[in-house]
């Protein structure tokens, strides 16, 4: 059971601008402009911490490490957390940060996005800001990987015809050959609906694809057929907001919401504020303002 802190709930504020993410486009910027201070979270966070939490999750509207306070914020959610663990959700660029880096140290979960490993794929596909390079940050992954002692994974998103090559796959294992001890390496493809018109891979081209990494190599390739109900109340604007940051499918809701909650979000449909969106073989529930934004990108 996780419990998600959002380090930019303002804005999308972030490095990358990737053609795959589920929040709509934004320039990327390499500093928080909108900085939420580190008592408003940690009061927050103590009104909804309880015993069934097992996680506190570092995440963000955009990237997390981008949050200037970062080391503060850890440093007190330590002080607060009991027997929970503390994970971050990263697209990795800011490990070329020494104080970021440190940071990312005192976690007991860290969690390192690595899509590509050459240069012209990784700008293609992850279109970071013009001060990252990607070998500078797979550089850092390696290093982070050799001073970590919590548990470490690798996330792999794939885009149908950018970074699924056979090619592409053997630099990333080369890579992922170079790490130490790595929990697990998550394999994924698009399926929620993206800010740019690409497409993802199948579950059976995950599967070859994982075949070409070495057998070594803790691969995993990611699903929410095992996932656990957590059936709770929210109200319509928890549900917008909600939607907004991560479209969900009928059967995320029947893991997510109770049955008022389905009420307000069939109320939100009848009214239009909510639209559905298909994905693959897959139907999403999206906040109609969100859907706009997304196509006049």
């Amino acid at each position: 059971m996780s419990l998600g802190i959002d380090l930019s709930p303002a804005s999308k504020q972030c490095n990358f601008d990737c053609l795959y993410c589920e929040l709509a486009p934004a320039a990327t910027v390499d500093e928080q402009k909108d900085i939420l201070e580190v008592q408003t979270i940690i009061n927050e966070l103590k009104e909804h911490l309880n015993e069934h939490i097992d996680v506190i999750t570092l995440t963000a509207n955009g990237e997390p490490t981008l949050y200037p306070k970062l080391n503060e914020l850890i440093d007190k959610i330590d002080q607060i957390k009991g027997q929970m663990e503390t994970l971050i959700l990263t697209n990795s660029a800011n490990l070329v940060d020494k104080s970021t880096f440190n940071s990312l140290l005192k976690l007991d979960q860290v969690k390192l996005s690595l899509d590509a490993v050459s240069d012209d794929i990784f700008k293609k596909i992850d279109r970071p800001h013009t001060n990252i390079h990607i070998d500078k940050v797979v550089n850092k992954v390696i290093d982070f990987s050799k001073v970590y002692t919590g548990k470490l994974f690798i996330e792999i998103l794939f885009v149908h015809g950018l970074n699924d090559s056979a090619d592409e796959v053997k630099k990333l294992n080369d890579v992922l050959l170079k790490l130490d001890t790595v929990h697990r390496v998550d394999l994924g493809s698009i399926d929620r609906p993206p800010a740019y018109p690409v497409v993802g891979i199948s579950y059976k081209e995950l599967h070859e694809i994982s075949l070409i990494f070495q057998s070594s190599l803790p691969i995993h390739i990611a699903s929410r057929m095992h996932a656990e109900p957590n059936n709770s109340y929210y109200s319509e604007e928890e549900i917008v907001n909600t939607l907004d940051k991560r479209p969900l499918t009928m059967d995320d809701i029947n893991l997510l919401f109770d049955e008022d909650s389905k009420k307000q979000l069939n109320t939100l449909v009848s009214e239009q504020k909510v639209v559905k969106k298909t994905v693959g073989n897959l139907e999403f529930f999206v906040p109609k303002n969100n859907l706009k934004r997304k196509r006049q990108k």
